[in-house]
Order: C-alpha cells, then structure tokens, then sequence
C-alpha cells in the first residue's frame, strides 16, 4: 500500500479528512448492518438529542505501522468493553463488542495509505462514537442512535513531545462522586474546556484535579490519567471510582510489573504525598506517556527529581516497553495487538 505523501514528522494532533468512515444507525430497536461511506457531513434535526442533552459518548485508539510492515490496532477489544458500558450508564443501546473490533478493522483497511509509516512519530487515531440523533425536547433518552468512527493521522498530544510539563492544581472539579467521572462521556470533556484554556492562559500545559468531595486525592488531568514512580522504583497510580479507565494505563501497569517486575499498585494518592515521587507522568491513547517535571499548586512549586529536561529512567523504561509492543519490536502479550 502507497502511503500519503505527508510530512508524517510534522503532524499536530488534529484533524485531517481521511478516505472512509464507519457508520451504523439504530432504528426500531436494532442496529443495522452498517457499513462504509465516504461522506463525513453528519445531518440531523435542529432537535436532536445529543445537540439538547448531551447524549453522547466516545472512544479514542490507535493504528500502527509495525517495524516488519504490518499494519495493527492495540487492544480494540477494550475500547469495545469500555464503549459499552459507557453507553449503559447514558441510556444508549451500547453498539455490540464484536462489531465494534470488525468496524475497527473496516476502518483501518480503508484507510491503510493515511497509517503514518513506521519511524515517523505518527499514528493513525481512530474516533469511534455514539450518540442520539432523533429529536428530543422533553429531558429522555433518544429513541434512535448513530454509531460512527473515522480516521485521521496525528502527531504527539502535546506540542513538546515528550519533553516534561507542567501541570497546575485546578480550582475545579472534573467529576462528581457517583457521577460519570468512570466512562468516557462528551459531557466530560465539555466542562473541561474552561479550565483547560485558563490553564494555557497561565502557561501550564494541563489541570491536576482533585477529588471533588474532598479536594484532598489525586484524580487525572482533563484527558489523561497519572502515573507516579516512587523513590524505590515503583510504579502508582490512583485510584478513584470517577477516574476513567484508562487502556493505556491498565496496559502500563501490566507492562511495569509483569514484564519489568517492577512493583506497581494502584491505590488512592494524597495530594500532600505527591513530594515524594521521584517520577510523574501523564498516560492515555493519545499522550501515551507524557512526563511531568513540574506541578504548581496555587504558586506553591513542586518540582520531581526526574527534572523538566527528559523522562524519569522508570517512565522511560515504560514508554519504551509499550511502544515497543506497539510497533512489533517487542512481542506482545496474548490478545494486544490486532493485525489488519
């Protein structure tokens, strides 16, 4: 397959029109057969449902160019679990697991020229989605839904690379207890927004957020969850029932003790324990792993020994064992990796 004649090296994380996309409807109780399209306009009623009430949700993966050629996906299947139970906490008909890995697939094929060659630092991110598209003005759940993915080939998440950020404490809170923290729902992402910018505005690159009940544990930031090393070499992550899980994370933490034989636990992290790492960084689909050199708590600085020049040793060891498997240098655990 010719790829595109792209400058792969200088892609941002944006968007870019791809050749093909996946879409399903569900009308009368079912899903149809779904199938791909060329068109990427969305029509819908000025009522809809996910344009009143927000009744939507999301997935983010990736496709790979491998060191020996072959094109692969990482661990679709998870996105497809995670899809679902998202879309039963909003009151969606979660579109089915087994269905969701083939449109993966149909996707990357169709798209296989806009899958950045290897060694580029590109990657083919794919968006599948679902939301409510029939017209809703009293406060329910849609009655008819349309599930879509589409490609597009990006760079790194953050503009550095993998050069060490700095995140600020937020004023506010992300996700309220027994709220949606725990599944990948737009409404997330959408109050977000504002702290995001006033945090650019202030020259930080992302928001800590604490615990809403207490403001005394650390979450995750507004699109990443946090991993933490200790002085001894060991790998933390928090704990939180509106944390989302992340796939990226859960395949870290597989990575540090069962391939580094690190030890490596999730648990609830205090806030006024976050001193004494020696190494912090941010992991998610799309960051992978950015490393934190420095978190700034109303003018208060901490700053981790690992320093905001480059990677801890530990987070670097990390980053390179998953996107090793990622890109076929290093075997993958049964089941990882999908090849198109």
């Amino acid at each position: 397959m010719e790829k595109k004649d792209i400058k792969w090296s200088e892609l941002g994380f944006g968007y870019v029109k791809t050749d093909k996309r996946y879409v399903a409807n569900f009308r009368n109780g079912a899903w149809d057969e779904g199938g791909l399209t060329e068109d990427a306009d969305i029509v819908m009623n000025e009522c809809a449902c996910v344009l009143q009430y927000a009744q939507t949700c999301f997935e983010g993966l990736k496709a790979y160019t491998t060191e020996d050629g072959r094109t692969v996906c990482f661990r679709p299947d998870l996105n497809a679990a995670r899809m679902y139970d998202t879309a039963l906490r909003l009151e969606m008909p979660p579109f089915p697991k087994e269905r969701f890995v083939e449109a993966v697939k149909q996707v990357v094929k169709a798209n296989e020229a806009w899958v950045p060659p290897y060694g580029s630092g590109a990657t083919l991110y794919l968006r599948p989605y679902l939301f409510g598209i029939n017209p809703v003005i009293g406060v329910k759940p849609a009655d008819e839904y349309q599930f879509r993915i589409f490609a597009t080939p990006v760079g790194p998440y953050f503009k550095g690379g993998v050069k060490p950020l700095t995140l600020c404490v937020s004023d506010f809170d992300r996700a309220a207890p027994h709220g949606t923290g725990h599944i990948k729902a737009g409404l997330n992402y959408a109050m977000s927004l504002h702290p995001i910018v006033e945090a650019h505005k202030a020259g930080f690159a992302e928001n800590m957020y604490l615990d809403a009940a207490t403001r005394t544990k650390v979450e995750e930031t507004g699109g990443a969850n946090f991993l933490f090393v200790t002085k001894d070499g060991g790998v933390v992550t928090p704990k939180s029932d509106s944390i989302l899980p992340s796939i990226t994370r859960r395949s870290l933490m597989y990575v540090a003790k069962e391939i580094l034989g690190l030890k490596a636990e999730e648990r609830e992290v205090h806030f006024d324990e976050v001193k004494d790492f020696a190494e912090c960084g941010l992991c998610g689909t799309a960051a992978v792993i950015s490393p934190v050199g420095k978190i700034v708590d109303h003018g208060k600085e901490i700053a981790f020994p690992s320093g905001m020049d480059e990677m801890g040793p530990v987070t670097k060891k990390l980053y390179d064992t998953l996107t090793g498997i990622q890109m076929g240098r290093i075997e993958a655990p049964e089941g990882w990796i999908v090849e198109i």
